[in-house]
């Protein structure tokens, strides 16, 4: 079976207020320590596998990988197909602003042998991208995106909705010229005030008021009417695509495929052992000079750990989640995986729906979905 390969790129221009991910804002960076590291982090985390099967998908995240020199992403690439070689078809992605400066390097990455990017457009009004603490301006995206579908066959924008004040008819036009810029895929978030973030300090402090969840769920909505009379229907709960178009790599995390992790922070799951690297830069270079790798925990997980999870992310998924498979894959009676009285009241209630051994969450439980999955996982299952 073909595995995937995450590479963190830990890197910004500068911290947006919503964001929680591992970035970090620094003068300069090393170029030549970083090639050096990451290529040694990547051969240890090769070498540490049971099993060595050809690449089915690599996604450079962040951070901003578009900030990474063409030169940096094409050594990567080789190293990785000396490594473990390239599946026919590869789906190789790289996240990027659509600014203009990083957008000026499209031609160069497709060059390196990148073929999808994920584009963080997340508003077509300059105002909102104010607010959000966005570098580039609403035309600049529009520039980015025609820029970037000349150089590459794939392309998805992301969007940030759901927030403050939004009403359904400012949203309905917003997401109307996003779908006409005719991208084959798009992820479409809806604001989340994260606890370590300055939005939340700005939520405290009384700046703004999040918007409530009903006109939340109300936009929810619209956004799953709109988006599949485009062609674009939901395959996962934020995640929107043409049939064929869908990331190939999120499905490997999504169905609870190994994956190997590679820079900053970067989790990986193979051969049954979670890991984790270290988060900060300066600590992530220290371990590989030390130890050769970056990793910070390597951790054996338990079959009911790995079925819970599994159900966990498998069921963000329009399709759901072979619950039969996951028994026999993880020697679990398939009768432990579901309360079947929730499963029975919730499929009752249009939130759920079963066909032989496939379960999943309709679309009208998905804006539920936390409060449905605390319901329908066992408790014993989760914390085991």
């Amino acid at each position: 079976m073909a595995r995937s390969l995450y590479i963190h790129w830990p890197f910004c221009l500068a911290k947006c207020p919503y964001c929680d991910f591992n970035s970090h804002v620094r003068e300069r960076t090393d170029m030549s320590a970083w090639e050096a590291a990451l290529l040694a982090d990547m051969r240890a985390e090769h070498a540490a596998a049971h099993s060595h099967e050809p690449l089915a998908s690599i996604f450079f995240g962040g951070g901003t990988p578009s900030l990474m020199p063409p030169a940096l992403v094409a050594s990567l690439l080789n190293e990785a197909e000396r490594l473990w070689g390239f599946a026919p078809g590869i789906e190789i992605t790289l996240e990027g602003n659509p600014s203009s400066v990083e957008a000026a390097n499209f031609a160069d990455l497709a060059s390196a042998g990148i073929n999808r990017v994920s584009l963080g457009v997340q508003s077509l009004h300059d105002d909102v991208l104010k607010f959000l603490g966005r570098l580039h301006g609403a035309q600049e995206a529009l520039d980015a995106v025609a820029i970037a579908q000349k150089h590459f066959a794939r392309v998805s924008i992301d969007l940030i909705y759901a927030r403050p004040d939004q009403a359904p008819e400012d949203w309905r036009q917003e997401l109307s010229e996003a779908l006409a810029l005719g991208t084959s895929h798009m992820s479409l978030y809806q604001l989340t005030i994260e606890p370590t973030t300055r939005f939340a300090t700005d939520v405290r402090r009384g700046v703004f008021d999040p918007l409530e969840d009903d006109p939340a769920a109300d936009l929810f909505a619209l956004t799953r009417e709109m988006t599949a009379a485009a062609g674009l229907p939901a395959y996962e709960i934020s995640n929107h695509a043409r049939p064929g178009e869908e990331s190939r790599h999120n499905l490997t995390y999504w169905r609870y495929l190994d994956y190997h992790g590679i820079g900053p922070g970067a989790h990986g799951r193979r051969d049954g052992v979670a890991t984790l690297r270290h988060k900060k830069p300066e600590n992530f270079l220290a371990a590989v000079a030390k130890q050769k790798d970056g990793i910070v925990e390597a951790r054996q997980l338990g079959r009911r750990e790995q079925a819970s999870e599994a159900l966990l992310m498998g069921l963000r998924l329009t399709e759901g989640v072979d619950l039969g498979g996951i028994a026999r894959r993880f020697d679990i009676p398939a009768g432990q995986l579901v309360d079947a009285k929730k499963r029975d009241l919730y499929c009752g209630l249009g939130l759920t729906w079963q066909d032989g051994e496939r379960f999943g969450v309709t679309d009208a439980g998905m804006p539920l979905l936390d409060a449905l999955l605390g319901e329908l996982v066992p408790a014993e299952l989760v914390s085991s």
